[in-house]
């Protein structure tokens, strides 16, 4: 299931001067959210789980339990209603705390897939390891939690499905809360704490078949060409323009799962010149054809 972020962060915690760029990226974004499990533990458990080719998160339902892992320093506890991400899929560990039979914990446990053949900008930002602690949250993010585990327990039909859509919402939160709280930023949020790279990015993400140049997006920043260019490679470790570029195209593989949509209507709105021409592109940057995608998605959603 491919989602699209529709919904407005204005009641989460990112910062106002973030929220624009950081939601318009969101809005695009081809991401994967998936529920792989509903875990009941009792007594004395042990889950391992080696490195995995995606991202993993894991929410705790009811009770505590300890998280390890080679990218921590030190074992983190978890309470009811916090969530860890390891949006790189690092290996690690879970175990429970109690060798008493009635003390009882539950997970519900999911995948993050970013799904652009891309780097996405989001997945080089985020660190190996965080948690958010249902403590600290606000209400909305606490609120979400205790309705996913309500939706679990009821074991009604479809719940698989709706857990899926609630958990897209739930990293969505997990992402702002993240941004809001941690000072140490790389890439992306880094480059949203500026406030002039801050505001090409949202003129990108929101305008990808804009007919941007270096100077239009310098001036737009209020910077020389050669400042902007040396200021935005520092922050978000690609020049401008081959930013622009890899935006595009994964803009380009969200709308080509879109089986309304032409390949020659996408390449249009996409600012290039030519059907012919977007394909090479395309296939220069992510290394497939756009039939491919399409084979794929139609693939996905026959399955």
């Amino acid at each position: 299931m491919y989602l699209e972020h529709s919904s407005t962060l204005a009641d989460t915690r990112c910062p106002p001067m973030v929220e624009p760029a950081l939601e318009s990226l969101l809005s695009q974004s081809t991401l994967r959210v998936d529920i792989v499990a509903e875990l009941q533990y009792c007594g004395s458990w042990f889950m391992d789980e080696p490195r995995d080719h995606c991202g993993l998160f894991h929410l705790v339902g009811a009770g505590e339990c300890m998280v390890e892992s080679p990218s921590l320093s030190e074992p983190l506890r978890l309470h009811t209603g916090d969530l860890v991400l390891l949006p790189h899929g690092d290996a690690h560990s879970l175990r429970s705390l109690h060798d008493d039979d009635t003390a009882a914990t539950s997970l519900i446990c999911g995948e993050l897939h970013f799904s652009s053949h891309t780097p996405h900008p989001l997945s080089h930002a985020l660190p190996t390891c965080f948690v958010v602690r249902a403590a600290h949250a606000d209400q909305v993010f606490r609120h979400l939690t205790s309705m996913m585990v309500d939706v679990v327990n009821s074991g009604s039909a479809g719940r698989r499905v709706l857990l899926n859509k609630l958990a897209d919402t739930l990293f969505t939160l997990a992402v702002c809360d993240y941004a809001s709280r941690n000072t140490n930023h790389r890439g992306l949020f880094a480059a949203l704490g500026d406030t002039r790279i801050c505001k090409v990015l949202q003129a990108i993400h929101e305008n990808p078949g804009q007919p941007w140049t270096m100077q239009t997006l310098a001036s737009l920043a209020c910077m020389s060409r050669s400042a902007f260019a040396e200021r935005f490679a520092q922050l978000m470790k690609v020049p401008p323009m081959q930013y622009v570029t890899q935006w595009r195209v994964s803009v380009a593989e969200r709308m080509l799962r879109d089986r309304q949509l032409s390949v020659a209507s996408i390449a249009e709105e996409l600012g290039y010149s030519s059907e012919a021409a977007f394909r090479r592109l395309f296939k220069r940057v992510s290394g497939i054809c756009p039939g491919r995608i399409r084979s794929a998605s139609a693939s996905h959603a026959l399955n």
